[in-house]
């Protein structure tokens, strides 16, 4: 398979064989610091660094710099000292359509396959079950779903896991409040569901479980009955256990029906609830005792740690085996951890979660390397991520200040896209209009999930989603579409197909352009760094500003001669593909027509 490096890398290779050459060794291997430039195609900033620690001045050592870089640097066209000694460094129209064209015909656009040989186990989504999903689940489902696919097309062999809530006090709670009021109807097949609300089953269950929570806290009687429940669950009771793999089951079909709306990679097989986990909670405990990790506290097991401490200076300690001898989410996650490591060999593990969990994770990650789960060969990250705010920057609830469910919320973005696209192209049939309303929307929610940084909390603002213009999945798409017009009414007149010349003169905006399309890899490269889908989706944008500035000066099939036609032709089909390939990564559909 060719894989192509991004000439930003080439670049900074030609800038550290300069460096091999006016440096002392010791500081020879030292970032070159090149980035893009908007004064050039790229500047290196290391001489500044470098000459403030050998005592020189910065301006000269870019000099020696610059000229070892013209008389041996590859494809550079010009290198000029900038400023207090910033090197900006411009290359020949011949190197970049040369890698271009290398790139239009290679398999995968010519990325590197970097993430070859890792294992990432990427944990994301989480709902519960017996309640349906919420706006609050979008983001931790968005971001881990474009977290799989990038580091999957970047080599990695990917462990989707789907950790719900499937075990513990409110199963015993929920299934006894059932058992005892068989009128109340739930399941997908009982005729008066739908009474429930349009969330079907899950939706009965979810009022179920907050009428049985009220009856818990007011009735000591039935919260007693509902504890002897949760034992019975716990032991494998007949009755008990078929009751509840029925709602796990109906759970996991009605969470199936969201993934499936929103085009994500998650299903069913993916689930590895906290039931999963159970049978091997007591070989965790065994084993960090054994180990010396574990203390008592009043009956109940647990890890303390020096640095971590609550109110008045007390010691906030990881919970791991309760007194009465039952396990919390943290004994769960320890196994969980343990099962990651040592079954799939993960090389990383990444968990897409709240950032208000940031403490938790700290602790998981902490007592496992105590343990030995994880070593220096094994990578632990807390992707964490914000909140998502409403229009007006207040925390995001229904009128009624209640969870807005994310079944209404992709039909809200639905809605207000068939409203824009109706005005955008009157003439769709209905069926037209449906379809393209449905790929605009879901692409709208998620574009705006994913070019926000996962750390920031964002509003959410349907109306600025489904727009065509700014940076939007619509207007992304929208750029898909035209590019592929364009290459059709190529395809229905004669000439030259697309091919890049290398000997042709580019105009400033197909140079720039084709320093866009050769940065494809490093911004995945810098997704899998950071975690951060952003880097990929503010990339998706600048590719498409790009694309028009190109388009706007530059004719395609009128008015040009064949060569100049075919190299500009071969800059869309790249540009299309590249497109395609980045919303993909990002679970966004790429259309032909919009």
């Amino acid at each position: 398979m060719e894989q192509v490096r991004p000439l930003a890398d080439e670049v900074a290779a030609a800038v550290s064989a300069a460096m091999e050459k006016t440096l002392p060794a010791e500081l020879a291997s030292a970032d070159p610091l090149v980035r893009p430039s908007d004064r050039a195609d790229f500047q290196a900033n290391v001489a500044l660094s470098m000459a403030k620690r050998l005592g020189q001045n910065p301006r000269e050592l870019a000099g020696a710099l610059r000229d070892h870089l013209l008389a041996n640097g590859q494809g550079i066209a010009s290198v000029e000292v900038s400023g207090p000694g910033f090197l900006n460094i411009d290359l020949t129209d011949a190197a970049l359509l040369e890698r271009l064209a290398v790139r239009l015909t290679a398999p995968r656009l010519g990325v590197p396959a970097s993430q070859s040989g890792e294992c990432a186990v990427i944990d994301y989504s989480a709902p519960n079950v017996a309640k349906e999903m919420h706006v609050g689940h979008l983001r931790s489902t968005l971001i881990g779903d474009a977290l799989v696919r990038v580091l999957g097309y970047l080599g990695a062999r990917v462990v989707r896991q789907n950790h719900i809530g499937d075990w513990g006090t409110q199963f015993g709670m929920l299934i006894q409040y059932i058992f005892e009021h068989p009128e109340a109807s739930w399941r997908s097949e009982d005729a008066d569901v739908a009474d429930a609300g349009t969330g079907g089953a899950v939706s009965a269950l979810d009022a179920l479980y907050r009428a049985s929570r009220q009856e818990f806290d007011a009735d000591a009687e039935f919260k007693e009955r509902a504890q002897r429940r949760v034992v019975a669950l716990q032991s494998g009771d007949e009755e008990t256990v078929t009751a509840w793999r029925e709602i796990v089951a109906e759970s996991a079909r009605a969470f199936q029906q969201v993934y499936e709306r929103l085009g994500v990679l998650l299903t069913q097989d993916d689930i590895a609830g906290e039931s999963f986990y159970n049978p091997w909670l007591d070989e965790v405990v065994d084993e960090l005792t054994d180990k010396g990790i574990l203390e008592d506290s009043e009956g109940a097991k647990v890890v303390f740690f020096d640095d971590i401490r609550g109110p008045e200076d007390k010691p906030v300690p990881m919970l791991v085996r309760k007194r009465d001898g039952g396990y919390g989410y943290a004994a769960t996650d320890l196994a969980t951890l343990r099962h990651s490591v040592q079954e799939h060999g993960a090389t990383r593990l990444i968990y897409v979660v709240d950032a208000r969990q940031s403490q938790h994770f700290d602790m998981l990650f902490r007592v496992s390397r105590r343990a030995g789960w994880l070593t220096d060969e094994v990578e632990a990250v807390h992707a964490a991520n914000g909140t998502i705010n409403g229009p007006d920057g207040r925390p995001f609830k229904t009128r009624a200040g209640g969870t807005v469910r994310l079944a209404d919320l992709l039909d809200d973005a639905l809605a207000q896209a068939r409203q824009v696209v109706a005005e955008k192209d009157p003439g769709l049939t209905q069926e037209e209009l449906d379809q393209v309303a449905e790929v605009a929307s879901v692409g709208a929610v998620k574009y705006a999930e994913l070019s926000t940084s996962r750390v920031k909390d964002y509003s959410f603002d349907v109306s600025r989603m489904v727009s065509f213009n700014g940076q939007t999945g619509v207007y992304l798409q929208y750029t898909h579409t035209r590019i592929a017009s364009i290459l059709r009414k190529a395809e229905s007149v004669e000439g030259p197909s697309a091919a890049f010349h290398p000997e042709l003169t580019l105009e400033p905006a197909e140079h720039s352009l084709g320093l866009a399309l050769d940065a494809f890899g490093r911004a995945l490269t810098e997704v899998a760094d950071t975690l951060e889908p952003h880097q990929l989706a503010g990339y998706l944008y600048n590719l498409a500003k790009s694309f028009t500035g190109f388009y706007e000066s530059c004719p395609v099939l009128k008015g040009v001669a064949p060569e100049v036609r075919a190299n500009r032709l071969a800059l869309c089909e790249l540009t299309r593909a590249t497109l395609a390939q980045g919303l993909g990564l990002l679970g966004i559909a790429a259309p032909d027509r919009m």
